[in-house]
């Protein structure tokens, strides 16, 4: 047999160190691409995956700092305030002094807001759960446990 042949084949059946397709942040990303087409089919009313999470926290906790907000929802400072912009331009949210604190500004939801937030929450139970829909139960329990352990 040629050695040029031979080698040649050695190198294409050789494995190689990195296949894109093993990596996890390769894995995630499409997994969040398929995520995000769910969420922008069945969310509604023209929320990115960002505003609907400031939505959604300000629903559960209440009036809080845009800092504690960014905080709260993993977001960067530079984030989460031009979330709260355009959220605050759709009049979904809205600022006021902090009694507390009176150089501190809280976010709350306007009354549009709140009721935007509780239509919303059907949509996004579903988005979850067809995201999740390969899963069974206890796969589903056990991806929640292992991705929050990378947190």
């Amino acid at each position: 047999m040629n050695r040029g042949v031979s080698a040649r084949r050695n190198l294409k059946s050789s494995r190689p160190g990195y296949i894109l397709e093993e990596q996890i942040g390769f894995i995630l990303r499409q997994v969040w691409q398929r995520h995000a087409t769910i969420f922008a089919r069945e969310i509604g009313n023209n929320l990115t995956p960002t505003q609907w999470a400031a939505l959604s926290k300000l629903t559960e906790t209440g009036p809080c700092s845009q800092n504690q907000l960014g905080r709260l929802t993993a977001m960067d400072i530079a984030t989460i305030k031009g979330v709260i912009d355009r959220l605050t331009a759709r009049g979904l949210t809205e600022t006021s002094p902090d009694p507390e604190d009176g150089r501190r500004l809280l976010v709350s939801l306007t009354r549009a807001g709140q009721q935007l937030a509780e239509k919303a929450v059907p949509n996004a139970v579903a988005i979850t759960k067809e995201t999740l829909a390969p899963l069974d139960a206890k796969e589903r329990e056990t991806l929640i446990e292992l991705l929050s352990k990378l947190r």
